[in-house]
């Protein structure tokens, strides 16, 4: 006996029989092992430890079974039987094992094996079940009819679960359900066995069986993961088990064994297969074992047992159902198939999309093996899809698959190069974290420029000018550019300037002056890109040439420019003439004369423009004046007075003969009377016009008495004028002699309402006069009276009032005289011009000295002292004030 690991190393063996052994079985915790052999000996063995028993039947011995739980309990029984035909119990007691039949006298027992309190055998008869606690046999179940040989085609039992017992006989499968015998209240038998069992399916198979063992199968409608049960990682799943199917060892014989065949010669035997039947009886899978020397073996050489192992990767403490295949020469460890051996299989079969949905689906079973990297799995399925033609597809998965994996995106895009099909990567070809080199990026743009331009100029739009050549790129463009408008080859040292940009002939042509012009930005260059944007009429030229000061290079585009404007107005698409507004807001970038010299093919937009001009400045245009008069009488003839009437830079004849020819009567007056040929701009009012009021106005403006003269004369036939003239009598015209010059007889419509409008005005006008004059008559009195008050009234005088002269007090010196005058300024006598040759006020004794011989008393004759010295002094002063007259010839005081 070789005990071995997991791994097929050999831990230890024992040489325990002098035959062949053909039974060996272990308990449930793989610390004894069992054996039966030819030599007639059963032996138990300790694998860890030196316990050892051996019975000795004398006879053959086909099979053994040891107790549930053998290692820990004390009766160490087990179960055997051979070619006696006598199936023996063996339990220790106190004196050791004591042997105990429970079958004999049908036969050589081929195989027993005891579950829970259940020992079911087989023998030539069939199989039969023993319930130990109750010392009782439950059951006998029959071979099928027309059995080989029972030596042949070995049985094999399987207990399933304690309730549940797989019997494999030759070609068929019976599945036995064991469950507790009812208890009815008039039991006729008392003594009936305490379980019944039932017959639940029996399978024929086209092979014979040499094992069969219950192996779970996922349940694939419910891909849900449960965590296990006995598993110490929480984090721990396993598929959720739906149905129990079998896994079966079958054999495929080479001829037909029966009871009579007496041949011992046999052909060549087919090698063994595992299948997997549902308990439907459908075949899931079969594999075929690759066995030594199979074509030599028979049906009983195979044997098949299930063993639990701790060695699949992250299952540790996780036991995991494999099985072992036993040969002559070979043990066979089978594993079901897990995610990994079902992605080699997709991969195998170039599944590669199915691959990768397992891989992202569970991850968990998959993590740390390279081959299942999804990027590489991708890379293939790419690779693939490329070969097949599926260029779409294959394209919607590069940036899933291709993440910064610079090179092989380097791949990808050569191999749609190679096919011709870079338009399908085109959108999903990275431009950072990974960034390809230059040529790979200039590469795709070439093939767009040459498949869909539309597209290239989005892609130039959307990508960072960053990972390409622009100069490059620019080179291909103009290239395509000459090819769509038929334009000459040129050589490669000929250089074409920018600014000779054709009209676009074509949408192909159109879209590629954008992208020139788009490229022109990317590289600063927003000079170049210019004229293109003129040529496409793109609403931002505007913002293009302000944001970058492009207003010397568009000094002569100016027409192309302004016609532009012109249509994006004309369609609704802007309100302000931002043309003209821009050539006005820049004349120093853009010379006035250089653009009306442009303009002067479209007179209205040249009309717009000096007439920007001339809003801003008038002396802007001055140069221009005779032209924008001209331009005035064309589109806009009625501000045509207004310039004539502000502006002094045109010639007056010049314009008078533009008038004349377009017969603008207003105009002719007003340019005739800046000649100076009043009478004739008369006339023109009078006999052109007839409009009275306006000859009246026109009159009046020149203050001209030969003039009034012409217009009194031209009255005198005309009713209408000399109404006109009586209903504006004036300074001007003496209605006295108006009236006089109306010839008798002249009927003159309305000439006494003018009559009476002329008295009732004469009348008011003499009311307005007297009214007049007694308001002025009232206000003279009420300010001279306040006049004389407030000259008269008293000052109050200080010793600290200085003289607004020479700033000093007035009481220095004392007795000093003083002068006060009206305005109320006090000045010192001899700080005015002359003050020293003024008379001295008279001595206080002498004053009432005087008038006294004629009457007066003596207030009287001091009053009139005091105006007789004040008359003498005024004399001398004749300029008043001093301080007044200073401020009146602006000295300083």
């Amino acid at each position: 006996v070789h005990v071995l690991d997991e791994r097929g190393n050999r831990t230890t063996s024992y040489r325990l029989h002098q035959a062949s052994i053909l039974d060996v079985t272990v308990d449930e915790k793989t610390e004894f092992i069992s054996t039966a052999s030819m030599d007639g000996l059963v032996v138990v063995r300790s694998v860890a430890g030196s316990e050892t028993y051996s019975f000795d039947y004398k006879r053959p011995m086909r099979t053994v079974s040891l107790e549930p739980n053998f290692g820990s309990k004390s009766t160490r029984a087990l179960v055997c039987g051979g070619m006696a035909g006598t199936l023996s119990l063996q339990e220790k007691g106190w004196f050791g094992h004591t042997a105990k039949d429970l079958h004999v006298g049908e036969g050589p027992i081929w195989q027993v094996r005891w579950q829970d309190r259940l020992i079911a055998w087989a023998n030539d008869f069939g199989v039969k079940i023993y319930d130990v606690h109750s010392q009782q046999r439950i059951t006998f179940i029959d071979r099928p009819p027309d059995s080989p040989r029972a030596d042949l085609f070995k049985c094999s039992l399987i207990w399933q679960d304690s309730s549940t017992l797989l019997i494999a006989w030759a070609d068929h499968i019976k599945v036995a359900r064991i469950r507790s015998r009812p208890k009815p209240t008039n039991d006729p038998s008392p003594h009936a066995p305490p379980f019944l069992v039932e017959i639940t399916a029996v399978f024929q198979l086209e092979t014979m069986i040499s094992g069969v063992i219950p192996h779970i199968t996922p349940n694939s409608n419910s891909p849900s993961r449960t965590p296990s049960v006995s598993s110490r990682r929480s984090s721990m799943v396993v598929p959720a088990p739906s149905l129990t199917s079998l896994l079966v060892l079958s054999y495929t014989p080479p001829d037909k064994y029966d009871e009579a065949a007496t041949d011992t010669k046999r052909k060549r035997a087919e090698r063994p297969e595992l299948q997997i039947i549902s308990r439907a009886g459908e075949e899931l899978a079969t594999d075929a074992l690759s066995v030594s020397n199979y074509e030599r073996w028979s049906c009983n050489d195979y044997h098949l047992v299930a063993f639990s192992s701790y060695l699949a990767p992250r299952c540790k403490s996780y036991p995991v159902q494999n099985y072992l295949v036993v040969s002559p020469q070979d043990i066979i460890v089978v594993k079901p198939r897990d995610r990994k051996d079902h992605v080699n299989w997709l991969l195998d079969h170039g599944k590669y999309e199915e691959a990768m949905s397992e891989v992202e689906q569970y991850p968990e079973d998959l993590q740390g093996e390279e081959e299942f990297d999804i990027g590489k799995i991708g890379a293939r399925y790419i690779i693939s899809l490329i070969d097949e033609g599926e260029f779409t597809k294959a394209a919607s998965l590069t940036h899933k698959v291709g993440g910064k994996n610079t090179q092989m995106w380097r791949t990808w895009v050569y191999a749609f190069a190679e096919r011709g099909q870079l338009h399908a990567i085109i959108p999903f070809v990275p431009t950072s974290n990974p960034q390809l080199d230059h040529l790979e990026y200039e590469m795709i743009l070439g093939n767009l420029l040459n498949l869909d331009k539309k597209t290239f100029l989005t892609t130039l739009q959307e990508w960072p000018h960053s990972i390409y050549d622009i100069a490059t790129v620019i080179n291909f463009v103009k290239a395509a550019l000459d090819a769509s408008i038929g334009a000459p080859r040129r050589k490669k040292a000929e250089i074409v300037p920018d600014s000779m940009v054709p009209e676009p002939t074509s949408e192909d042509a159109r879209l590629l002056m954008d992208c020139l012009a788009t490229l022109y930005i990317l590289n600063r260059q927003p000079g170049k890109a210019l004229p293109y944007y003129l040529r496409l009429k793109r609403p931002d030229v505007f913002d293009l040439i302000r944001d970058n000061h492009l207003f010397t290079i568009v000094q002569d585009q100016t027409l192309l420019l302004v016609q532009f404007d012109a249509e994006l107005r004309e369609k609704g698409l802007k309100e302000k003439d931002e043309a003209i507004e821009l050539l006005v807001d820049h004349i120093h970038s853009i010379p006035i004369g250089r653009v009306v010299h442009q303009l002067r093919s479209e007179s209205e937009h040249l009309f717009r423009y000096l007439d920007a001009l001339w809003k801003k400045d008038p002396a802007l245009v001055t140069d221009f004046a005779d032209l924008q008069l001209k331009l005035y009488a064309e589109h806009a003839p009625k501000r045509l007075i207004d310039f004539l009437r502000l502006s002094n830079s045109y010639n007056l004849e010049a314009a008078y003969e533009e008038c004349q020819r377009r017969d603008f009567v207003d105009e002719m007056v007003f340019l005739l009377g800046e000649m100076g040929n009043f009478k004739k701009a008369l006339t023109l009012i009078i006999e052109r016009l007839g409009d009275v009021h306006r000859a009246i106005d026109f009159a009046k403006e020149r203050k001209d008495k030969d003039l009034w003269e012409d217009l009194l004369k031209y009255s005198e036939t005309r009713p209408a004028f000399i109404r006109g003239l009586l209903e504006n009598v004036g300074p001007e015209i003496d209605p006295v002699l108006l009236i006089r010059r109306i010839k008798n007889g002249l009927e003159i419509p309305g000439l006494k309402e003018a009559l009476i409008k002329i008295l009732q005005d004469f009348q008011l006008q003499m009311s307005l006069l007297d009214g007049c004059q007694t308001i002025l008559n009232g206000d003279s009195a009420s300010f001279t009276r306040h006049l004389q008050r407030d000259q008269t009234k008293g000052f109050f005088l200080t010793a600290k009032t200085l003289c607004p002269i020479c700033n000093r007090s007035l009481q220095d010196p004392p007795q000093q005289l003083v002068l006060l005058f009206l305005c109320r300024h006090v000045v010192h006598a001899h700080c005015i011009p002359g003050g020293d040759d003024l008379p001295s006020q008279p001595d206080r004794a002498l004053r009432g000295v005087g008038m006294a011989g004629f009457g007066f008393n003596d207030a009287a004759r001091r009053i009139s002292n005091k105006i007789v010295f004040e008359s003498s002094l005024r004399s001398h002063i004749p300029q008043g004030c001093p301080v007044c007259h200073a401020k009146s010839e602006g000295l300083r005081t």
